[in-house]
């Protein structure tokens, strides 16, 4: 029951459903759990992994990071998606990362940037293309996806969790209601003064350079990734201008961004908006990765 109530308080940067019944798995589709890619300290980290059975390939493939306000969540609540981008012709995978307060700021940012370079470090076997890795997320998810997208050859958030012969640079993201700019999210956000904290070590009085640095908006340069946000104007998580910063700033650096606001829409879609929310991520892999 503890662990419950915590997943409910951590609304900052989560996206629902995290711990949702095991998925059917199509006949189309080949559904590995429990892969190990990377183990920086004692730990053991895990992903789930989703591939066409049939067809030639390499095939695109996309990176799924779950949200839980870099404190909480499962990668299985990813598996659904995965299991459709694969039934799309991907191969997608859904990832552990180490949480906040036991691990801070810039932990899970090494750990998403293993994953990739597991990913292109295992591209024959899993017969993807390692020129076409997009990545997304909801919330933090959203967050650490977008920061793959613009830190790209930066050693410092590089890690020690393997393949370090590979990049850890994705070619698209896909951003859903992440946050952009740390500095701003103070009295902007209903529980950014509970959970960033957690994640940087202290706030922003006494952590502000890590605020800084942990936000993507001040690492925006003309070599990032080309992006779509999707964020609900309604957010009390997450203000909708996180994503209108990001998108303006990506902009000016001639990076190509998109920006698709859902009119009412709070922190975690519903019905028709996470219908179409779900429908623009479709068409912006499809769009740049295939």
């Amino acid at each position: 029951m503890r662990n419950a109530v915590l997943l409910l308080l951590s609304g900052l940067f989560f996206i629902p459903g995290i711990a949702s019944a095991a998925p059917p798995i199509p006949d189309s589709v080949i559904w590995e759990t429990g892969i190990e890619y990377s183990s920086p300290g004692d730990e053991h980290l895990q992903l789930n992994l989703a591939r066409p059975k049939t067809g030639s390939g390499p095939f695109p493939a996309v990176l799924c990071i779950h949200g839980g306000g870099f404190r909480a969540g499962k990668r299985d609540s990813y598996d659904a998606l995965c299991l459709k981008l694969a039934e799309r012709g991907y191969v997608a995978a859904t990832i552990t990362y180490r949480l906040a307060p036991k691990h801070q700021f810039p932990a899970a940012v090494h750990d998403t940037k293993a994953a990739v370079r597991w990913l292109r470090a295992n591209a024959q076997k899993y017969n993807l293309n390692p020129a076409k890795i997009g990545v997304t997320g909801g919330s933090a998810g959203g967050h650490l996806a977008q920061f793959l997208a613009v830190t790209a050859n930066v050693p410092q958030f590089e890690g020690t969790g393997g393949n370090p012969d590979q990049s850890s640079s994705v070619a698209c993201v896909v951003n859903v209601y992440g946050p952009s700019d740390f500095t701003k999210s103070y009295g902007k956000s209903v529980d950014a003064h509970e959970v960033l904290p957690l994640w940087f070590g202290g706030n922003l009085e006494t952590k502000h350079d890590l605020h800084v640095q942990g936000s993507p908006l001040y690492w925006v340069t003309p070599n990032s990734a080309p992006t779509l946000c999707i964020h609900g104007t309604e957010d009390k998580y997450v203000a909708h201008e996180q994503a209108v910063w990001l998108v303006d700033k990506l902009k000016a650096a001639t990076v190509e961004a998109e920006l698709l606001t859902l009119e009412g829409a709070g922190h975690g879609f519903k019905g028709a908006d996470a219908e179409k929310a779900e429908q623009a991520l479709f068409a912006y892999f499809d769009k740049k990765l295939k």
